[in-house]
């Protein structure tokens, strides 16, 4: 292993995420650190190396074919350090850490911890808000709830909740609306980076020809709805974003008309490995949550 005195090894770790992810600012992300710094690793390591290991084009960075090999090996090796200190970090199983998207957490999940914790008061929770993919076999990870078509390449998923989507707004401005095409003449609130638009709800209300214009474009579905909540427009939303605001009255979904995104609600665990007796609880726990929510919110499927 004196090899690996040559190197440094954050020189090793910047080389294997831009050959595996194919972009400096894919890696930066990934390892959390900025575009210059991942940049200046992998000019040390090609330095320290005494080669050059990537072609610079204008499409990103693309690996020589004769440092493919290596490129493999490292990550090879990489994904075994890994594992060795999860394996190192024995679990602790009177903790549940949950992998969560931030809006999930916040809109869904929070808000009814208290319930979990009276049937399960021997487990203490830990909650990730992240929208990384946490790689749960390769973490402290019990389980995730990701939003997606449940095509991970990192862990067994199983659908919750097929995801539509419906307007929503508040009681106000819903007397405005008559019809679905009255959704023209309010102000409308869009999330910036959401995997659907305006067309995949229009089209199930039997509109074409037509599109939205935006009073406010924002980068996440939560501030989105706040506006909404602020009385700022009427946005798209669905099920578990908006539940807990249209059981209290805060908002109303003023059109019975549901669109499917093809997305949906996934638990992801480690592919292989049965589900500990926690994960199994906090599944079934979810499953009623959101079964009870789907009833009382007029959703469940007849």
């Amino acid at each position: 292993m004196k090899n690996l005195n040559l190197v440094h090894l954050n020189g090793l770790k910047a080389v294997e995420a831009v050959g595996r992810l194919g972009s400096l600012q894919a890696a930066a992300e990934e390892l959390g650190v900025s575009v210059g710094a991942v940049s200046q690793q992998v000019i040390k390591a090609e330095a320290q190396l005494g080669r050059s290991l990537f072609e610079r084009t204008p499409r990103g960075m693309t690996p020589t074919s004769a440092v493919l090999p290596i490129l493999q090996r490292l990550t090879g090796g990489f994904q075994h350090l890994s594992e060795a200190v999860s394996l190192a970090r024995a679990r602790d199983e009177q903790v549940l850490t949950i992998s969560v998207a931030p809006v999930f957490a916040a809109r869904w999940l929070v808000h009814r911890l208290d319930g979990f914790s009276r049937l399960r008061p021997d487990l203490r929770l830990r909650i990730d808000a992240t929208t990384a993919l946490v790689n749960p076999a390769l973490s402290d990870v019990d389980v995730c709830i990701r939003v997606g078509n449940g095509r991970w390449p990192d862990g067994k998923a199983e659908l919750l909740l097929t995801q539509e989507i419906f307007p929503v707004c508040t009681p106000q401005m819903a007397a405005r609306l008559q019809k679905p095409e009255d959704i023209f003449d309010l102000p409308v609130v869009i999330d910036g980076h959401s995997r659907f638009t305006w067309d995949v709800w229009l089209k199930a209300a039997g509109i074409t020809g037509r599109t939205v214009t935006p009073r406010h474009v924002l980068n996440e579905a939560s501030l989105c709805l706040d506006a909404v909540l602020a009385g700022q427009g009427v946005m798209l939303a669905w099920q578990t974003l908006a539940g807990y605001n249209l059981e209290h009255g805060r908002l109303v979904a003023p059109f019975p008309i549901r669109a499917a995104t093809g997305d949906g609600h996934y638990f992801v665990t480690p592919t292989g490995q049965r589900d500990p007796p926690k994960v199994s609880a906090f599944k079934a726990w979810v499953r009623g949550e959101i079964e009870a929510d789907m009833i009382r919110l007029g959703f469940a499927e007849g």
